[in-house]
C-alpha cells in the first residue's frame, strides 16, 4: 500500500491516498483553491506582491490554499501570507523536493508524498478550483495538465490564469496560434478564465463554479474519470 506522511496540527500521521480518491467534494461552493506558482520570486517585485494579494483574497473569501508545499519563492510567499492572515494551508510536496524547496512547516496540513504523480493527483483531489500565478516549467506543466483534463471533459473545475503584469500573454498568444492552425478545434476548446487583476480572481472563480454546477458534472465522481 502506498503511504504518505501527513502533518496536521503538529502531529505526523499516515495517509492512504486511495482514500482521497473516494472523496466527492461539493463543487457548488469553492472551499479550497489549488494555486500553481514558482519556487523563485521572479525578476519583477509585482509577482511577489500578487502572491500576497491573492493570499488575502482567498482568506477573505474563506477559501483554503492547496499548493506544492514549498517555502521558497512565490510558493513560500503565498503560503506564509495565507497563514499570517488566518487562512488554511495544505501543502503537498514530494520527499525528494524537501531539501530543494524546503517544506512550509507552518502549514496546517502538510503531506509528503513519494513522487510527482501522487502530488499532482492529491492537489487535484483536494481542490475545487485552480489558479496559476507566474512560475516556471513546473507551473506551466501543472497548468497545462489541468487545461487538458478540462478540454477532454475529465472535470470542469474552474481554471484561472492570473495574468500578473502580462506574464501569461505569450501562452495565450500560443493558444490563439493553435486555434488558428487547427490544433485547438472548436469542439475541443480549451476552457479557462483570465484575471487581469488579482482582485478579480475570486469573483471569476465563483462565477465559473456556478456555470460548472449548472452543467451537471458537479455531483460526478471526478476522480474516477481521470
Amino acid at each position: 500500500m502506498l503511504l504518505s506522511h501527513v502533518r496536521k496540527a503538529a502531529s505526523l500521521v499516515c495517509l492512504d491516498p486511495a482514500a482521497t480518491a473516494r472523496h466527492k467534494p461539493d463543487m457548488s461552493k469553492i472551499q479550497n483553491v489549488c494555486v500553481y506558482c514558482g519556487s523563485s520570486n521572479g525578476t519583477d517585485p509585482i509577482f511577489a506582491e500578487a502572491a500576497r494579494s491573492l493570499a488575502v483574497e482567498l482568506v477573505k473569501a474563506d477559501m483554503g490554499l492547496v499548493y506544492g508545499g514549498g517555502s521558497h519563492g512565490l510558493m513560500g510567499i503565498l503560503a506564509q501570507a495565507v497563514f499570517d492572515a488566518g487562512g488554511h494551508v495544505t501543502g503537498i510536496i514530494p520527499d525528494f523536493l524537501d531539501i530543494r524547496e524546503r517544506r512550509f512547516k507552518d502549514a496546517q496540513e502538510l503531506i509528503v508524498v513519494p513522487d510527482m504523480h501522487t502530488r499532482k493527483r492529491m492537489m487535484f483531489e483536494k481542490a475545487d478550483a485552480f489558479v496559476a500565478l507566474p512560475g516556471g516549467i513546473g507551473t506551466l506543466e501543472e497548468l497545462v495538465e489541468q487545461l487538458t483534463w478540462v478540454q477532454l471533459d475529465r472535470h470542469n473545475k474552474p481554471v484561472v490564469l492570473a495574468d500578473v503584469g502580462g506574464f501569461w500573454r505569450p501562452l495565450l498568444n500560443l493558444f490563439a496560434h493553435m486555434r488558428n492552425t487547427g490544433f485547438i478545434r472548436q469542439e475541443l476548446e480549451v476552457r479557462y478564465q483570465v484575471a487581469e487583476k488579482i482582485s478579480d480572481v475570486v469573483p471569476i472563480l465563483r462565477a465559473a463554479s456556478e456555470v460548472a454546477e449548472r452543467s451537471g458534472m458537479q455531483s460526478a465522481d471526478l476522480a474516477s474519470r481521470l
